[in-house]
C-alpha cells in the first residue's frame, strides 16, 4: 500500500480504495467508509461489509429479570432488556440454548465461542478447540489490517489455577487460534490505540519524553495528507472524514487524560499505561475504540469481555458495592437476586451507548449497526448453582442483510452454543462441518 491516498477520477469512475490509508511518521490513519471509494457510475451499491463481534458478561444472569416469559415477535422488554429498546428491532433473542462445557466458571468461558465439551484437567494442561470468532478472522482477516481484536475490561492472566483447579486461561479469554493456543486480551486503551495507528512507545520516562516532544498526535503526524485528500473529496465525505478525525482526536485526549491520572514512575513496559481509573470511562474509551477499528476496516472481527469470569468488581455507582463473584452466589435470596440483576442491567446499558455509537456511523444507505451480527451473553445462567442450560443469548445488528430482530426464539430439542456457532458461520458464508460439540445449525428463520 502506498503512502499517497489516490483520489476519485470522475471521467472514469474510479475509485479511492476501500483500504485507504494515510502515513506519517509512526502512524497510520485508515479511513472511513467513503462515497469516495465507490465507483463514480457504479449501477448498485457495492456488497455491504459483514462484521462479528461478541459482548460477554461474567459470572451468569438474574434470569427472572432477563428472559421474556412471552415467545415470537410480542415478547416483552424485562427489566435487563430494557435498555436495548431503541434496538428492540435489531435484536434477536435465543433461549434454550445450553453450554457445551458445564464445569463452574472455566467452561462458561472456555466453550463460549469454541463449543468444547471439555478443556484441560488440571492447571498446567490447557486445552480447548478453535474459536468460532477465529475462523471467521481466518476468512475476514484476509480482507483487513488487522485479522482480530481481542479485548477486555481486565488485565489479562493465562497462568496459574483460577476455578476447579483448572487454568485462568478459561475465564480470562474467549478466543482460541487453536486447541492449545488461547489468544490473550487486551485492557489497555493506549495499547490498542497504537495497534490500530501504529505510534509504539516505551513506558520508561526518557522514551516517553522523545515521543511527546517528537509527535504530540497521530493526526499531527498525518494532517498534510489528511488536507491534500479533504481537498479532493465532496461535501459528505469531507463531513464524513472531519467528524471521524475529529473522534481520533478527543480519544487520544482522553487516553492523555487517563495517563496524567496515574504514577509518573511507571515500570518499563512495552507500552504506556493508559487505563483509565473509573470503570465507565474505561468502557467508553474502549467501545469508542473499537468503533473506530471497525469503522476503518482495521478488522471485521472483534470479541470484547466485559469483564472476565469470577469477577469480583464491585459497582458502587450503581449501588452495588458487594463484589460480583460472590453476589452471584446468592443461594437464589430474592434481595440478593435483585442486586444481581442490576449489575446485569448495568452491562446492557454500557452495551446500548455502545449500539448507539454504531447506529450513528453511516455507511452508504445504511449504518455500521446493520452491518454487523454482535452475538451477547454469559457462558452460565443461573450463576449459584453455575447452570451451564438455558443461556442468556442474543444477537443484535443487521446482519449486513440476514438478521431480522424484535423476535424471541425458544427452542426445546435441547440445542447448545456449538449449534449457534454452525448458524453463524453459514451465515457469514463460510459453513464447516464441525465447532466443537456441534450437531446441527439452528432453524433461526
Amino acid at each position: 500500500m502506498t503512502n499517497k491516498a489516490k483520489t476519485v477520477n470522475i471521467s472514469t469512475g474510479r475509485a479511492l480504495s476501500r483500504r485507504a490509508v494515510l502515513r506519517g511518521a509512526g502512524a497510520a490513519l485508515a479511513l472511513p467508509l467513503l462515497d469516495a471509494m465507490t465507483p463514480a457510475f457504479a449501477n448498485s451499491s457495492p456488497a455491504p461489509v459483514h462484521r462479528f463481534q461478541t459482548v460477554y458478561v461474567p459470572n451468569g444472569m438474574a434470569m427472572d429479570y432477563w428472559l421474556p416469559k412471552k415467545i415470537g415477535l410480542d415478547f416483552e422488554m424485562t427489566p435487563i432488556l430494557q435498555p436495548l429498546a431503541e434496538h428492540r428491532e435489531k435484536m434477536l433473542i435465543l433461549s434454550g440454548l445450553n453450554a457445551n462445557w458445564n464445569i463452574a466458571h472455566a467452561g462458561a468461558g472456555g466453550s463460549f465461542l469454541t463449543g468444547v465439551t471439555r478443556g484441560g484437567k488440571n492447571e498446567v494442561e490447557i486445552l480447548a478447540d478453535i474459536s468460532v470468532d477465529q475462523l471467521l478472522a481466518s476468512q475476514l482477516g484476509k480482507e483487513t489490517q488487522l485479522s482480530s481484536l481481542e479485548l477486555s475490561m481486565d488485565a489479562p492472566a493465562l497462568a496459574g489455577a483460577c476455578t476447579a483447579n483448572l487454568s485462568c486461561v478459561y475465564t480470562h479469554t474467549l478466543s482460541w487460534r487453536s486447541p492449545t493456543e488461547p489468544l490473550p486480551t487486551e485492557h489497555n486503551p493506549r495499547a490498542v490505540f497504537e495497534r490500530l495507528f501504529g505510534d509504539s512507545g516505551s513506558t520508561a520516562r526518557d522514551a516517553r519524553e522523545v515521543r511527546l516532544k517528537q509527535q504530540s498526535s497521530i493526526l499531527d503526524a498525518v494532517l498534510d495528507k489528511l488536507r491534500g485528500l479533504e481537498s479532493n473529496l465532496g461535501a459528505e465525505d469531507r463531513y464524513l472524514v472531519g467528524s471521524y478525525t475529529e473522534s481520533v482526536r478527543n480519544i487520544e485526549r482522553r487516553i492523555q487524560k487517563a495517563e496524567e491520572q496515574i504514577d509518573q514512575d511507571l515500570p518499563e513496559i512495552d507500552q504506556p499505561a493508559g487505563v483509565p481509573p473509573e470503570y465507565e470511562d474505561h468502557m467508553e474509551i474502549m467501545q469508542d475504540l473499537q468503533v473506530l477499528a471497525l469503522q476503518t476496516d482495521l478488522t471485521r472481527v472483534i470479541t470484547f469481555m466485559m469483564s472476565k469470569e469470577q469477577s469480583a468488581r464491585p459497582y458502587p455507582q450503581i449501588d452495588v458495592p458487594d463484589a460480583h463473584h460472590p453476589l452471584s452466589h446468592h443461594n437464589n435470596n430474592p434481595q440478593l437476586v435483585e442486586k444481581m440483576s442490576r449489575i446485569n442491567t448495568y452491562h446492557t446499558t454500557l452495551f446500548a451507548r455502545y449500539l448507539d455509537k454504531l447506529a450513528a456511523v453511516q455507511e452508504g444507505d445504511r449504518n455500521l449497526l446493520d452491518n454487523m451480527t454482535i452475538l451477547y451473553g454469559a457462558g452460565l445462567s443461573n450463576s449459584t448453582v453455575h447452570a451451564g442450560n438455558n443461556l442468556p443469548v442474543l444477537l443484535m445488528g443487521g446482519g449486513a442483510g440476514w438478521l431480522y430482530g424484535g423476535d424471541h426464539i425458544q427452542y426445546s430439542h435441547q440445542p447448545t452454543m456449538a449449534d449457534l456457532h454452525l448458524t453463524l458461520m453459514e451465515r457469514f458464508k463460510f459453513p464447516v462441518d464441525r465447532i466443537g460439540g456441534s450437531k446441527d445449525p439452528l432453524p433461526i428463520f
